[in-house]
């Protein structure tokens, strides 16, 4: 009987869950600097614009169509990085530091589109949590962004968006998508370190 209902649950959330997979090797293949981050982004992507239609979750559902286009691109600039490859490897581009430049730049940038999403919301669509989705959304397409120029502080902006995030989702009742986001905000704390290693090195090699 308790696997009969387990099977249920499973089918009922298969689309879910397949999303939180992939997810997970996204996050896993993004902490080894892995090429296959994008492919498996652009499919969990799919897969979560569908889940967050259903949910209305709007912004997080247009948020899924922008990792699609930074999926393509992020693959594309990993694999064609030109000047920025790494000299130690022809095949890798570099983990690099944002430049205080490029931080005012991105808040401006990020509070932008967390207004105009913001608006967007309000006015046009019937969403539960417009504030919150908003500044998940923007600061996750800022986050998006910097992953594939391999800026390391995106992991930290990431540590703040999947847990909050996280409570969220807990409130959607979207389970398997809460576990995977709190499953994010541990590996995103170990990204972090993870690609500090790489910078270290590679500032030491320049040094």
């Amino acid at each position: 009987m308790i696997f009969e209902g387990f099977s249920t649950w499973v089918w009922q959330n298969i689309i879910e869950l397949t999303g939180a997979l992939l997810g997970l090797l996204y996050i896993f293949f993004s902490i080894r600097q892995h090429i296959l981050t994008w492919p498996t982004g652009l499919f969990a992507s799919l897969i979560y614009t569908v889940v967050f239609f259903r949910t209305g979750f709007y912004a997080d559902m247009g948020l899924q169509v922008y990792y699609v286009a930074i999926s393509i691109y992020g693959w594309y600039y990993w694999l064609k990085g030109g000047k920025h490859r790494s000299a130690e490897s022809e095949n890798q581009v570099p983990v690099k530091k944002v430049s205080r430049r490029f931080l005012i730049a991105a808040l401006f940038i990020t509070v932008f589109i967390y207004l105009l999403i913001l608006i967007v919301l309000l006015n046009f669509t019937d969403s539960t949590v417009p504030y919150m989705d908003s500044m998940t959304t923007a600061l996750s397409i800022t986050a998006t962004w910097m992953l594939a120029k391999k800026y390391i502080e995106h992991w930290l902006i990431w540590v703040f968006v999947d847990l909050f995030s996280a409570g969220l989702y807990v409130y959607k009742e979207l389970w398997p998508t809460v576990i995977l986001f709190l499953v994010y905000t541990i590996m995103a704390v170990i990204g972090y370190f993870e690609w500090k290693k790489d910078l270290t090195v590679h500032v030491e090699k320049q040094a």
